[in-house]
């Protein structure tokens, strides 16, 4: 496959490392990905819905590096690698990527003195096949668990819904994929984010015909018995302000 899509120097400030000081503050890392896959039907039909949609994949690659404050650039590199390798959702008409590269830079761990990078290619083809866990509202993807923190593709059903919850261990942070959801009992766009407090309460509901899909990122990976259901109302938690362009395609 010869076709190929690039997100060049993508820039984020996120926790990357294993020294205590890099553990408790932010720091830059720039990230290029490579992805090939067959473009000609998105060609043919000029639809935003026919392709890699790099706006939305790039706001992923944001979310994902901020939440799961990784400590190797090899476990950053093959998380993304693996994210950006998952098949399309449920109803989804984007094409599988079937050959990914990631480069990470990170340009202040040597001081000035130089600039350290890691590059990987993946392909679709050698990757192993994700894990799925039914749920009585749909289904979860299981994409990758590091000893520090999950990350999962939560499917909800057509007229369904994840019920009214909290956590008392886990921090949790997510992220809207698809249009038509509703979360705190109110429509919210692609590319929302929720940072949830611990024992903050959360609800999302599909009253949609098709499947509605949100990213999430468990700290630790996930437990179980952590996800409590309780009566009430959901917990008055704003939304992260939004980072890039993303919206829904026309």
């Amino acid at each position: 496959m010869s076709d190929v899509l690039r997100i060049d120097d993508l820039r984020v400030d996120c926790v990357v490392g294993v020294w205590p000081h890099e553990r408790n503050a932010s720091q830059p890392l720039h990230v290029d990905l490579e992805m090939r896959f067959d473009t000609r039907p998105a060609a043919l039909r000029e639809s935003v819905r026919d392709t890699v949609d790099y706006a939305a994949v790039a706001s992923q690659v944001v979310f994902l590096l901020r939440s799961c404050r990784f400590r190797l650039l090899e476990t950053a590199a093959h998380t993304l690698a693996r994210y950006v390798l998952a098949p399309p959702p449920p109803g989804g008409t984007q094409p599988q990527v079937e050959r990914v590269t990631v480069r990470l830079r990170k340009p202040g761990a040597l001081r000035g003195f130089a600039i350290p990078s890691l590059q990987i290619t993946r392909f679709a083809v050698d990757e192993p096949k994700l894990e799925v866990e039914q749920k009585k509202w749909g289904r979860v993807d299981i994409v990758h668990e590091t000893k520090d923190a999950g990350i999962y593709r939560l499917h909800i059903a057509p007229g369904h819904g994840i019920p009214l919850h909290i956590h008392k261990v886990m921090r949790e942070a997510e992220m809207v994929l698809t249009g038509g959801l509703y979360c705190q009992r109110a429509a919210v766009p692609p590319g929302t984010v929720h940072r949830w407090p611990r024992n903050a309460a959360h609800v999302y509901d599909n009253p949609t015909d098709r499947h509605q899909s949100v990213l999430c990122v468990d700290s630790p990976p996930f437990i179980p018995e952590d996800e409590i259901e309780v009566d009430g109302e959901p917990a008055d938690v704003p939304p992260e302000p939004p980072w890039g362009p993303v919206g829904v395609p026309p």
